[in-house]
């Protein structure tokens, strides 16, 4: 990680707690019955999650429990509750420190619906996959329930749900901006990332002493202020990021002049002041940035784009400012992102005793999500690329944080040495890439300044080191192991960074494929592609080419699955019609497709929500883009990425008629489909469980419970994608 960040103390720096004493628990206690066995007459700190407890460090409340026992703390685990009562937040007792509140490993919301709204029939994170073991927005639902449980004890809430929603953001399930979490949660304070730094010095400061409403101005936090505080200075968004004529430059979040006209001052005491550029590098960390009011954006896309743009900028923990946005009354203040964690750090976070099986409450039951990773190793974290419809950089960062090579080895070694399920074969080995592992900017004096949303889009940027050396190495010793059969990389692959080392594309597809590799290059149109902050299909062609010839000189039939998203902000019925003759001129067909999903706080998010390219500078005139957002025209795009289905041929028909394109129907090899049906087969009736309301009640808590993996090896041509619709 860049020396320029090294501004924290060290994550195991902190002099323990006290109740140090009683050790090290075989798995963190979800019973009074496990708390007295471990002697323990209170929890310092209880965790409530959505998901079930698996003790592997893949599982946030894991993670940050081990953490926070590293640090002296007895910590406890209420998993899945039934949130109906206070019942089951109240059987650990009252902690000591405060309640440590996430919705789970994925958003409540997208863990329950699909980009259809479809609901979903089973819940990865959950014994035997039973679906309804968790409310619709539950960090909500559970920190109310704690608050009725124990008034007075604080509640924090975090993981993706809430880091995600800490600003006034765009809700895709009700149509509507939201405000913050923090505000609805009615929570004490957020914290967003992964949120080691952060939860470490909150929980040892609530230790010595201090209250919750103390804590102000630690990274990675989210809270509110009363006024601004003594010493720092005001700076409209405006003159960051000013909404006006369209342009495209170098830099879309470059600052830009200041507005002529200054908007009024939220309080009358407040002064906002206007730095010329020296000025403001002189005090940049003494400088809040105001954003437009929850009241304006909430009502008004063009304001909303123009606070996403500019929360986007102050992403990069070496050069982020503050944020502050008006709800109401009250003033919410959002701290720049926590400093990454080092590899000394990062080996410390996962070589905690986790027993990496599920707790034995759940008995024989099978948790899917733990199925799938059990056998896997997270190597790095963060992203550099930018994708506008991914939220790691918005989660985890944009600088990678890896591991140190020994400390892999040592979990490859564990999981060999201690799994009962293992037959030799590690699952991945990776991260939210494949191939980021020690990636970083040449000179971390620009990396600290850098204000570009990608590293690696329109092009590759020249400061950045894309060296995959390391990363050889580390395959090549994994696999040396003894009794290590085989590695697979399954993690996503950046493959205009891997073509940038054939050494690296000859290791990975000589010895880690097991037959298909997974890409995704999303689109095959330069329009839709620009909208995603993605590389064209020239990268894809190059790779494609290494992939074949290192698969021949292997002696390997081996085959690219590659991923595609339908219905994205940008794209239009020619752009799926292009996509799919491209596939079908490909040979490929998808088994399963992903529709662009609006995840709270991505740039596509606020691209499908304004109608605008808000890669670009935003203005009421500028030219809005083709924003696919009706059932019927989602459906059809997705239909042209599975043109092969016939249950798809009549709404394929019709819309190739419509589009003028009707040469494409026919029953010849050129015809994207036939002309005719097949006997006895119709088109799929709409029989599912839409959103029949805007609003699912979930702010007064009245919510309801409701209620394959990939992988068909038999044609070397079918692809399958993970998510579900």
């Amino acid at each position: 990680m860049s020396t320029a960040l090294q501004t924290e103390p060290n994550l195991f720096s902190y002099r323990k707690y006290w109740a140090q004493r009683f050790g090290i628990a075989p798995v963190l206690p979800m019973s009074k019955a496990e708390m007295d066995e471990l002697g323990w007459d209170a929890c310092d700190v209880i965790l409530v999650t959505g998901d079930a407890y698996i003790d592997h460090p893949s599982f946030g409340m894991a993670l940050i429990g081990r953490l926070l026992e590293a640090q002296g703390f007895r910590v406890g685990i209420i998993s899945q509750p039934d949130w109906t009562s206070a019942k089951d937040f109240a059987k650990l007792g009252q902690p000591k420190l405060f309640f440590g509140v996430t919705g789970g490993n994925m958003d409540s919301m997208v863990n329950r619906y699909t980009s259809d709204k479809k609901i979903r029939s089973n819940d990865a994170y959950t014994p035997d996959g039973a679906a309804g073991k968790r409310p619709d927005r539950a960090v909500n639902v559970y920190s109310h329930r704690c608050r009725e449980a124990f008034k007075e004890v604080p509640i924090i809430i975090g993981g993706i749900e809430a880091s995600l929603r800490r600003i006034a953001h765009y809700d895709y399930w009700s149509d509507k901006v939201r405000k913050s979490v923090l505000l609805d949660s009615k929570a004490d304070l957020l914290v967003y990332g992964n949120a080691e730094r952060q939860i470490v010095e909150i929980a040892h400061r609530l230790a010595n002493g201090a209250a919750i409403s103390d804590l102000k101005g630690i990274r990675g936090t989210v809270h509110f202020v009363k006024q601004i505080p003594e010493g720092w200075a005001v700076k409209d968004s405006t003159d960051v990021d000013k909404p006006g004529a369209v342009m495209m430059p170098i830099d879309p979040y470059q600052e830009q002049p200041a507005c002529d006209k200054k908007p009024e001052p939220i309080n009358a005491d407040e002064k906002v002041i206007h730095f010329d550029k020296l000025l403001l590098r002189n005090r940049r960390a003494q400088t809040v940035i105001r954003l437009p009011a929850y009241e304006a954006v909430k009502d008004d896309p063009i304001l909303y784009a123009h606070a996403s743009r500019v929360m986007h900028g102050e992403t990069n923990p070496g050069n982020a400012r503050a944020l502050i946005q008006l709800h109401g009354t009250r003033q919410l203040w959002i701290n720049p992102p926590p400093i990454p964690l080092t590899t000394k750090e990062m080996d410390g976070v996962f070589d905690l005793p986790y027993s990496r099986v599920p707790h034995k409450e759940y008995g024989k039951a099978n948790v899917p999500a733990f199925e799938m990773i059990q056998h896997s190793v997270n190597i790095m974290r963060g992203c550099f690329g930018g994708c506008t419809f991914c939220s790691i950089t918005e989660h985890e960062g944009r600088i990678i944080q890896s591991r140190s090579e020994d400390s892999i080895i040592k979990e490859i070694e564990a999981i060999r040495d201690t799994s009962p399920a293992f037959t030799g074969h590690i699952s991945d080995l990776g991260g939210p890439t494949a191939n980021m592992y020690r990636l970083a900017c040449k000179d971390p004096k620009i990396e600290a300044a850098c204000r570009l949303p990608s590293c690696v889009y329109p092009g590759i940027c020249p400061n950045l080191n894309t060296d995959h050396t390391p990363l050889i190495k580390l395959y090549r010793r994994a696999r040396a192991l003894p009794g290590i059969k085989k590695i697979f990389i399954a993690s996503g692959l950046r493959y205009d960074l891997a073509v940038e080392s054939p050494e690296y594309v000859k290791e990975l597809v000589t010895h880690h494929v097991g037959g298909y590799l997974k890409i995704a290059p999303e689109h095959t149109e330069q329009g839709v592609l620009s909208k995603m902050m993605k590389p064209g299909m020239g990268s894809y062609d190059r790779f494609k080419e290494m992939f074949d010839q290192f698969s021949k000189e292997a002696g390997k039939e081996q085959y690219l699955i590659p991923y595609f998203i339908a219905a994205h902000p940008g794209t239009t019925d020619n752009d799926m019609l292009n996509l799919a003759l491209w596939l079908k001129r490909n040979g490929f067909r998808a088994d399963q497709v992903q529709a662009f999903l609006p995840s709270p706080m991505s740039i596509a998010t606020a691209m499908y929500h304004s109608g605008k390219d808000t890669l670009r500078k935003v203005s009421r005139t500028a030219e809005d883009i083709d924003i696919p957002k009706t059932f019927k025209q989602r459906r059809l795009h997705k239909a042209f990425l599975r043109y092969h289905d016939p249950k798809n041929w009549p709404l394929l028909r019709v819309a190739l008629k419509d589009m003028g394109r009707s040469e494409l129907i026919g029953n010849g090899k050129q015809h994207l489909i036939p002309s005719f049906q097949p006997q006895g087969i119709i088109e799929a009736p709409e029989k599912h469980q839409r959103f029949k309301t805007k609003y699912t009640g979930l702010d007064n808590d009245r919510s309801k419970k409701s209620n394959r993996q990939p992988g068909n090896k038999k044609s070397p041509k079918k692809q399958n994608n993970s998510q579900k619709d």
